[in-house]
C-alpha cells in the first residue's frame, strides 16, 4: 500500500493505492496546531476502510503547510544574521521596490531580522572566487561573543560572493554550531548558492526563520508514524514537486513553501495525461484559496523565484498563481454598497456557516448551498453535514445590504468569486502567450468542480477535466512524485568557444548530486541526473532555461547549445539575436530517482444490471433562472456514460456542477471530460 497525505488550511486529504491499482481516499479536518495529528488519524482511517494494516505501507508521501503558515503568520524563530562588513542593511533596502506603485500608504512586509540582530564580519570573497580578506580569529571570537549576548534560536549566514567560494561561510557556521549547539544554523552557500545578493539573503533568512519550527514538526511526524506502526519514514514534497527525506527538509525547509500546490499540479498532470491531455491549466479550489498553474506537454512551468506575501524566495517551484478565492472566502459589502469576496477566509474553524461550527459570515460555500448546488444531506469529511438554515441566514444578511433576495445574493457571491478565479486563469495562460482555447482546465480541490465550467466559459476554454477523486488530488500527486532535488550554482560563464569552465562547474554539481544521492540512500542503478543552463545575452537582466541532457559536453557541443538558446529566446520573446554573445548565469543539476507510477484500474462500461447513476432531481439556480437538474452519484457512473447539464455529480470528496449547455462523458479511467458549451 502506497499512501499520500496532503494537509491544507481546511481539510487533510488522504489517498492510498493498493497493488491492484485500486484507490482509497479520505478527508478529515486539518489539525492546524499540530498537522501530524491529522496525518496519523487520516492514514489510520484510510487503512481501516481499505482493510490494510500499517505494516503493509511501503511508502508514505506528505505535503505540508508548516513552513508556509510560519512565514505567513510571522510565527517563526528569533533569528540573528551575519553578513559581510558593509552589507548590514541589505535585508531592509531590498530592491527598493514599492509593494504598490500608486499606493502612498502601502506597507512593506515586516523585516524578519531587526537591525540590532544583524552582525558584520570583516571578510571578503571577490566575484571571481578569490579571497581578498580571510576571517581573522579575533574577529570571529568577537562575533561569537556578540551572538552569545542575544537571545535567538536561529543564525543565518550570508557573505558576499559565497556562491563562488563557500569556505568563509563554512568556517563561521562550524564555529557558531560548536559554540551554540542548540541554535539552528543556515548558510546561503547551502540554501541558495546564486548571485543576486538580496534574493540570496532573503531566502537564507526565511530558511532560518522557519527552520526550528519545521525541525520540531518533522520530529513529531516521524514519531507519530512510528507509533502508527508504519515501517517506512515519510517523504515530504518540495515546491518543485520532488519528494525528499525528512533530513533534507530539516536542512532546507524553505523548499517546502509551496509543497501542497506542487503536489496538486503533479496529480492533475498525471490524471490528464492518462486521458490524453498534455496542455492544461490546473485549477485547485480549496477552502481558503485557488491555485492555478500552466502545464505544457505534461510538465508544469517552473519558476526559479517566488514572492510569498512580499517575501522573496529563490528556490525552484511550480509556477503556481494563487488568489484568495476558496470555498471559505468571506463575502462582504463595503461602505459604497459593492460586493467583495475574499481574500479573508473563514478557515477550518469556524468555517462556513453551513458547516455548523458557529460561522456567522457568508462564504462561497454558503452561497452554493443556497443555490442548491450542494446537497443539503451530503456528508462532508468525517460526519460533517450541511446546515442549510445557517447558510440562508448569512447569505440573506448580505442580500439585505445589497437589496437582493437570498438566491440573487448567493448568485452574486458565486459570480464575483468566479471572476477572481477567471482572472487568475488568464494570468497563467493569456499573459504567457497561450490561447486558452487550446488548453483544458483540470478541476480539483473540494470546490474546484463546483465552479470550473463557469470559470472555463468566462475565460473561453472549451474543456474541463474532473478527476475521479478531485477533492483528494493533491494527495494523489504525492503518489506520482519522484524523489528529486535541484542543486544550482552561479557561473557567469561566457560561451566564447572554451567549454572548460562550464565543464568544471558541471563536474562540481555532479559531485554535489552524488552526495545527495548518498544522503537519500538511493541505489546507484536508480540514480538519474540532468542539467539545465540559465542563459541570457550579455547585458540582459533575466535568464531563460535551456536543457542540455546529461551534461557531458565536448568542444563542438557549444554551438548547438547556443542555437538552442536562440530558439528558446525566440519562442519566449518573439525574436532572437543570433550574432550576440551568450552567457551562462546558473547551472542546475536535477538529481532524481524515478518511481513506479500506480496503474489505475479501468472503469467498466455500463451493463443492464448496473444501477442508474441518476439518484434524484433538484432545483438549482443559474444566471438565467431556476432549472431542475439530474443528480448523479459519481460511484454509479460507468465508462462511456454521458452527463448533460443542468446536472450535478456528487461524491464523497467533491461536487461537480454542469450548467445548462455543458456535456460530460466518463472515460475508461473514470475521469469526467466536460465540453463546456456556450
Amino acid at each position: 500500500m502506497r499512501v499520500g497525505v496532503d494537509i491544507g488550511g481546511t481539510f487533510t486529504d488522504i489517498t492510498a493505492v493498493d497493488r491492484d491499482g485500486v484507490f482509497h481516499i479520505g478527508k478529515i479536518p486539518s489539525t492546524l496546531g499540530d498537522q501530524s495529528i491529522a496525518l496519523a488519524d487520516g492514514v489510520r482511517g484510510v487503512l481501516a476502510r481499505s482493510g490494510a494494516r500499517p505494516e503493509q505501507v511501503s511508502y508514505l508521501g506528505h505535503g505540508t503547510t508548516v513552513a508556509t503558515n510560519t512565514l505567513l503568520e510571522l510565527d517563526g524563530s528569533s533569528t540573528a544574521l551575519v553578513v559581510t562588513r558593509g552589507f548590514r542593511d541589505v535585508l531592509e533596502i531590498a530592491r527598493q521596490k514599492r509593494p504598490s506603485l500608486y499606493d502612498l500608504f502601502a506597507d512593506k512586509p515586516r523585516v524578519l531580522v531587526p537591525r540590532r540582530l544583524v552582525f558584520e564580519l570583516d571578510e571578503r570573497i571577490l566575484g571571481d572566487g578569490s579571497e581578498l580578506r580571510a576571517v581573522a580569529d579575533d574577529d570571529l571570537a568577537r562575533l561569537l561573543d556578540e551572538l552569545g549576548a542575544v537571545d535567538v534560536e536561529s543564525v543565518a549566514i550570508c557573505f558576499l560572493h559565497s556562491y563562488r567560494d563557500p569556505r568563509h561561510e563554512e568556517q563561521v557556521a562550524a564555529a557558531v554550531s560548536e559554540r551554540f549547539p542548540d541554535r539552528y544554523v543556515t548558510r546561503s552557500s547551502e540554501v541558495a548558492p546564486e548571485f543576486r545578493e538580496y534574493e540570496r539573503l532573503s531566502t537564507t533568512v526565511i530558511n532560518a526563520f522557519v527552520g526550528p519550527r519545521m525541525h520540531r514538526y518533522v520530529s513529531r511526524l516521524e514519531e507519530r508514524t512510528r507509533e502508527l506502526g508504519v515501517p517506512v519514514a515519510p517523504k515530504i514534497i518540495q515546491s518543485n514537486g520532488g519528494i525528499v527525506s525528512p533530513d533534507s527538509i530539516v536542512r532546507r525547509p524553505v523548499t517546502t513553501l509551496l509543497s501542497g500546490p506542487s503536489a496538486g499540479v503533479l496529480g492533475a498532470a498525471w490524471i490528464a495525461g492518462q486521458s490524453g491531455y498534455g496542455d492544461l491549466v490546473t485549477f485547485d479550489m480549496g477552502g481558503t484559496s485557488t491555485d492555478v498553474c500552466l502545464v505544457r506537454d505534461g510538465r508544469a512551468l517552473v519558476a526559479s523565484e517566488r514572492s510569498i506575501d512580499g517575501y522573496v524566495v529563490r528556490t525552484p517551484s511550480a509556477n503556481v498563481h494563487t488568489v484568495g478565492a476558496g470555498g471559505g472566502s468571506i463575502a462582504q459589502v463595503d461602505g459604497a454598497g459593492a460586493l467583495h469576496v475574499g481574500p479573508r477566509s473563514a478557515g477550518a474553524v469556524p468555517g462556513p456557516a453551513a458547516y455548523g461550527h458557529g460561522g456567522t459570515v457568508a462564504t462561497v460555500t454558503d452561497a452554493n448551498v443556497v443555490l442548491g448546488r450542494q446537497n443539503p444531506d451530503q456528508v462532508i469529511g468525517e460526519g460533517l453535514r450541511l446546515d442549510v438554515r445557517a447558510a440562508r441566514s448569512v447569505v440573506g444578511a448580505v442580500g439585505e445590504r445589497l437589496g437582493l433576495n437570498e438566491p440573487d445574493a448567493a448568485l452574486g457571491i458565486v459570480r464575483v468569486a468566479n471572476s477572481h478565479m477567471a482572472r487568475a486563469v488568464r494570468g497563467v495562460s493569456v499573459d504567457n502567450g497561450d490561447d486558452p482555447r487550446d488548453l483544458a482546465l483540470v478541476a480539483y480541490g473540494g470546490a474546484g468542480p463546483l465552479h470550473a465550467v463557469e470559470v472555463a466559459r468566462e475565460v473561453g476554454m472549451r474543456t474541463v477535466i474532473v478527476p475521479p477523486n478531485p477533492g483528494t488530488l493533491c494527495a494523489l500527486g504525492l503518489l506520482v512524485s519522484e524523489v528529486r532535488t535541484e542543486i544550482r550554482r552561479s557561473g557567469l560563464i561566457d560561451l566564447d568557444g572554451d567549454v572548460a569552465p562550464l565543464r568544471a562547474l558541471i563536474a562540481e554539481l555532479r559531485d554535489a548530486a552524488d552526495e545527495w544521492f548518498e544522503r537519500e540512500r538511493i541505489p546507484t542503478g536508480e540514480r538519474r541526473t540532468g542539467f539545465v543552463l540559465d542563459m541570457r545575452y550579455q547585458r540582459q537582466n533575466f535568464e531563460l532555461p535551456v536543457d542540455i541532457g546529461d551534461g557531458r559536453l565536448d568542444d563542438d557541443d557549444l554551438p548547438a547549445i547556443v542555437d538552442r538558446f536562440h530558439e528558446v529566446h525566440r519562442k519566449s520573446y518573439g525574436f532572437a539575436h543570433p550574432d550576440a554573445p551568450v552567457r551562462v548565469v546558473n547551472v542546475t543539476v536535477v538529481a532524481a530517482q524515478p518511481i513506479e507510477e500506480p496503474r489505475p484500474s479501468s472503469l467498466p462500461e455500463r451493463t443492464a444490471e448496473d444501477t442508474p447513476s441518476v439518484v434524484a432531481r433538484r432545483v438549482l439556480r443559474f444566471p438565467d433562472g431556476e432549472r431542475e437538474a439530474d443528480i448523479h452519484r459519481r460511484e454509479l457512473l460507468r465508462a462511456g456514460d454521458v452527463v448533460r447539464g443542468p446536472a450535478v455529480v456528487e461524491q464523497e470528496d467533491s461536487t461537480t456542477v454542469l450548467p445548462p449547455g455543458a456535456t460530460g462523458e466518463v472515460d475508461r479511467f473514470g475521469t469526467l471530460i466536460v465540453e463546456v458549451g456556450a
